[in-house]
């Protein structure tokens, strides 16, 4: 139902032409609605507030989302209040509905507002909605008497004004301050036309650092080579099953079929383990960085 509102261009005309509802005729259709979900009554009930809708989207456009999708997210919190509504708590569905389309269009402004997050919790929210005003405010009332508030000051003020922590005041003044910008945008005043991703660190592994793992890497295996050949079959099979396979078997398997128990095959482990140490150690100091 709200994309065709948004689609239709005489949807603000027909809406200031919708019926206006008494009170009676208002929770008549809350009834049928919550009641006998009666599609009739809530489009009737829906079509009359369009208006509120359309009149609070407005309120919205200075934060550069199009009108057209602003009515949209009002028409959606139009119609959650609708279905939210309860006509036994003696309340007008207008005062109740206002809540729920400020909400639905803050969420759009927010979540369009920049690729990076802006904010989601209730200090964040308000300070995103109300700080340039209150900090305009303040301004206004420190030149009045002949201050001038520095940065720091600011932030106080406004922390307290609007009662929200400081550190939250410093943060959304950080992501108000500028728009998002593309890595790939040509820098103005680089006549090669690189682009601003082409200054960035590169912070993977350089030439020289993988030749040395790579020889580094070549030469342990090596050594566990020489150090696997001081094993016995039995051993050698052992160590190969439980560490050099993806999938290590367990002691009972190997048990099984070397025809052990499982507490004889981690001895034989545990020995196996101890002849490998040996014969690296015996390699060169220069191995013991390998064995931490």
């Amino acid at each position: 139902m709200a994309q065709v509102w948004t689609d239709d261009k005489s949807l603000s005309r027909r809406a200031m032409k919708a019926e206006l509802l008494d009170a009676e005729t208002e929770l008549r259709l809350a009834y049928a609605w919550r009641d006998q979900r009666d599609e009739a009554a809530l489009h009737r009930l829906i079509t009359a507030y369009m208006r509120l809708a359309i009149s609070m989207a407005s309120k919205f456009r200075r934060y550069g989302a199009p009108m057209n999708d602003l009515i949209q997210e009002a028409g959606l919190g139009l119609m959650k209040a609708a279905d939210k509504f309860d006509p036994d708590r003696g309340v007008r569905f207008s005062t109740y509905a206002v809540w729920w389309i400020k909400a639905s269009i803050q969420d759009y402004v927010m979540r369009n507002w920049s690729m990076v997050r802006t904010g989601s919790t209730s200090s964040q929210k308000s300070l995103f909605f109300n700080m340039r005003r209150v900090q305009a405010k303040l301004e206004r009332e420190a030149a009045a008497q002949g201050e001038v508030l520095d940065r720091h000051q600011l932030h106080h003020m406004i922390a307290t004004e609007i009662g929200v922590p400081l550190r939250d005041v410093e943060m959304m003044e950080g992501r108000l301050a500028g728009s998002d910008f593309s890595l790939n945008a040509v820098q103005s005043a680089d006549e090669d036309g690189r682009e601003w991703i082409d200054t960035l660190e590169d912070d993977s592994a350089q030439s020289a650092e993988l030749v040395e793992d790579s020889h580094d890497t070549a030469r342990l295996r090596d050594w566990l080579v020489e150090a696997m050949q001081a094993l016995n079959a039995r051993e050698r099979l052992i160590v190969r099953e439980r560490k050099l396979r993806d999938e290590p078997r367990t002691l009972e398997s190997l048990g099984t079929e070397l025809g052990l128990s499982k507490e004889r095959v981690r001895q034989l482990e545990a020995a196996a383990f101890q002849k490998m140490r040996k014969s690296l150690e015996a390699r060169s100091r220069e191995v013991q960085h390998f064995l931490v």
